[in-house]
């Protein structure tokens, strides 16, 4: 699906002066576990891509991942891809955001265009060195953000941008993660992420709720203040989740957000996905515009609804598959390469912002909700 997306941000790409690659995109896979089966969408029926190589330390999920690309060679790392000497254009790096830094400068010295997924980083500073690193290379990097594809979100930005909800007046975000429904996620998935967690580093509001920040800066633009605060609940002996959470910001334009965070253990919720419910309000002087659902299915409405003047209008035709998101933005990713033609969404610089807006709350959340700004966030 091709789509005009605009943009509250400036591009954010790395390297402007990028010459497009004329030939089908030759595309290495690192990291075969639970997202590349999101992932891979963009790429099937692609004629713009070719999967070449697949990476993964384990044998099994090299194995069941080869049935997709019969033709693509298999290796249990980056560096054996390396010296293997095949020709390799762009990697769609799929690991632990704990390996991110250590696996993109690998490949940015190799010579290959980046796609990662989020998050971009734990701290600035390793998110600093990365961006360098594509800068020098003279390489595309990218941290995608399928959440600016969901199409009733898009549907929700262009709303807005129109001007028919007036003046804004605010905005707010509900998440609630339940515990069951949705897909089976093996094990392996979460381990290191509550791991993280035990760092300082929550897998609702830094690993999922990276998504939710990326889509108010999407929104609104820059951020000037936040204020935070992040709880935690012990759902099973020694693994805590980083709920009950309320963050609130004012962006640059004066606009106003809230984001609360609940964790319902025991609610059940419909979901081809993960079992989390999602829902965004804008507000302004003349009506209202709301995304029901994004991930799971709790509320059987229309995704988009927008309320002006005493009428209600529904949306009923959007594409509200959530998966459907990472295919539209591998495909913008491959377009990109091949045509040049932008934003990246997210380019290193945006998803630095992104980052900082995290950090900020949590700087804010250990001083009791005190308001920081994310400009001055260090380290």
């Amino acid at each position: 699906m091709k789509r005009s997306i605009r943009f509250g941000m400036d591009s954010g790409d790395t390297n402007s002066h990028f010459t497009p690659i004329d030939h089908p995109v030759r595309v290495a896979i690192v990291g075969l576990g639970h997202v590349y089966e999101l992932n891979v969408r963009a790429f099937l029926h692609n004629a713009d891509v070719e999967i070449v190589a697949l990476v993964d330390i384990s044998d099994e999920r090299r194995q069941q991942r080869q049935a997709d690309w019969p033709s693509a060679k298999t290796f249990d790392s980056v560096k054996l891809l390396a010296s293997s000497g095949l020709d390799v254009d762009a990697v769609e790096v799929l690991v632990p955001w704990t390996m991110h830094e250590e696996i993109v400068t690998e490949c940015l010295a190799n010579g290959w265009h980046v796609n990662l997924q989020k998050p971009f980083a734990t701290d600035l500073a390793s998110a600093s060195r990365m961006t360098a690193a594509a800068l020098q290379l003279d390489r595309q990097l990218r941290i995608m953000e399928n959440y600016l594809f969901y199409d009733p979100l898009v549907k929700l930005k262009e709303v807005v941008d129109s001007g028919e909800l007036g003046e804004i007046s605010g905005y707010h975000m509900k998440m609630v993660a339940s515990g069951r429904g949705g897909w089976d996620v093996p094990g392996t998935s979460y381990d290191w992420r509550f791991e993280q967690a035990l760092l300082g580093r929550g897998t609702l509001f830094f690993d999922d709720g990276w998504h939710k920040l990326s889509t108010a800066l999407w929104l609104f633009g820059p951020v000037e203040e936040v204020r935070a605060w992040i709880g935690a609940t012990e759902i099973i002996p020694g693994v805590t989740v980083d709920a009950p959470t309320t963050v609130s910001w004012m962006h640059t334009n004066g606009v106003r957000g809230v984001w609360d965070i609940t964790l319902a253990v025991d609610m059940y919720l419909r979901s081809d996905y993960f079992t989390n419910d999602e829902r965004w309000e804008v507000t302004g002087r003349r009506g209202f515009a709301r995304v029901n659902r994004c991930t799971a299915r709790g509320l059987q409405q229309p995704s988009l609804e927008v309320y002006r003047d005493g009428e209600l209008r529904s949306f009923h035709a959007l594409d509200d598959d959530w998966g459907n998101s990472f295919r539209d933005s591998g495909q913008h990713w491959i377009e990109y390469l091949r045509t040049g033609k932008g934003p990246l969404l997210w380019g290193p610089e945006n998803a630095i912002e992104v980052l900082r807006f995290a950090l900020a709350a949590y700087k804010s959340s250990e001083h009791q909700g005190i308001g920081v700004n994310p400009r001055y966030i260090e380290g």
